[in-house]
C-alpha cells in the first residue's frame, strides 16, 4: 500500500506542509501586521466559494481566485488618497462576505454544504489536496526567497523603499497575493475559521522567542509543523477535531512563550532597580 493511501499519512504530510509554509508567511504577516487582512481573506473570499458550489467546481480554486480579486481590490483602496489600509480590508471584509449570502439566498432550495470551507478538516485530504498543497507551498517559499529582501525593507523601511525606486505597490501587491494563497492552501486542513491561527501564531511565537530576523523564519515554520504534528496526534489519541487541536495548541505554544518572555525580563527589572537603590 502506498504511504499516500493512507489518510493519516496524508494528514501528517498536509499539516507539515501547512505549518511550514504557514510560518514563514505569517512573519511577514506579523512584521506587516497583516492579521486583520489575514483574517478578512479567509471571509472574504466566501464568494468565490459559493460561486465554485454553484458551478460544480473545485471550492478553494473558486476561494482562490476570487480572493486574488479582492487582493487587488484592497491594494487600489487602500492607495487612494485619504484611504486607509485597514479600512479598505474592512470594507472587502464586509462586502465580499455579503456578496456570499445574497448568492446563497438568491438560490432557491440550495442546500450545498460548505462546512468544509468554514471549519476543514485535514484527515479528509485526498491526493490532489495534497499535491495542490504541495504545489502552493513551493510557489509562496520560492518567490519568498526571491523577494524578502525587498519586502522586509518594504515593511521596516517604506520611505527607503521607494526612495531606492523598489516598485512598493508590487511588492505590496505580491505580499498579499502569497498570504491570500497560503490562506487557499490552508483552508481545507484547518477551514477559515482556524487558519488565522496558523498563519499568525507560530510567527508571533518565534519574535517572542528571537529578536534576531534571521532566525524567525526556520523558527516560526518549525513551531507551524510541530503543532500541527502534534495536533493531529492529539486528535487521534484524544478523538477530537484535528483542526481545532492544532490551533489549540498553537494558542498554547504562545502562551507558553508569552509568560517565559515575561519571566526572562521581571528579574532584570528587579537587578536594576535595586542596583539604582
Amino acid at each position: 500500500m502506498s504511504w499516500f493511501d493512507s489518510a493519516m499519512h496524508r494528514a501528517l504530510l498536509e499539516a507539515a506542509l501547512v505549518g511550514a509554509m504557514g510560518g514563514v508567511v505569517g512573519v511577514f504577516v506579523v512584521v506587516r501586521r497583516l492579521s486583520f487582512f489575514t483574517m478578512a481573506l479567509t471571509h472574504a473570499t466566501f464568494p468565490g466559494i459559493v460561486i465554485a458550489a454553484l458551478l460544480g467546481i473545485n471550492l478553494f480554486l473558486g476561494g482562490g481566485v476570487f480572493g486574488l480579486i479582492i487582493v487587488a481590490g484592497v491594494v487600489v483602496l487602500g492607495r487612494g488618497r485619504g484611504q486607509d489600509f485597514t479600512a479598505a480590508t474592512g470594507v472587502a471584509l464586509a462586502g465580499g462576505f455579503a456578496l456570499g449570502v445574497v448568492l446563497i439566498s438568491a438560490q432557491a432550495g440550495f442546500t450545498k454544504d460548505l462546512t468544509a470551507y468554514t471549519v476543514g478538516d485535514i484527515l479528509t485530504v485526498d491526493t490532489f489536496d495534497l499535491a495542490t498543497t504541495a504545489a502552493v507551498t513551493c510557489v509562496v517559499l520560492l518567490t519568498l526567497a526571491m523577494l524578502g529582501k525587498e519586502l522586509l525593507l518594504r515593511a521596516f523601511d517604506p520611505d527607503g523603499a521607494a526612495a531606492a525606486g523598489l516598485p512598493v505597490a508590487l511588492l505590496d501587491l505580491a505580499l498579499l497575493a502569497l498570504v491570500e494563497m497560503a490562506v487557499v492552501a490552508t483552508v481545507p486542513a484547518l477551514g477559515a475559521i482556524l487558519t488565522l491561527a496558523l498563519l499568525v501564531g507560530p510567527a508571533a511565537t518565534a519574535r517572542l522567542l528571537s529578536d534576531r530576523l534571521a532566525l524567525l523564519f526556520p523558527l516560526a515554520a518549525a513551531i507551524g509543523v510541530a503543532c500541527g504534528l502534534a495536533g493531529i496526534w492529539i486528535s487521534m489519541v484524544a478523538d477530537v477535531a484535528a483542526g481545532a487541536s492544532i490551533a489549540l495548541l498553537v494558542g498554547a505554544v504562545f502562551a507558553v512563550a508569552l509568560l517565559l518572555r515575561r519571566g526572562v525580563r521581571r528579574p532584570r527589572r528587579s537587578t536594576a532597580l535595586s542596583g539604582a537603590d
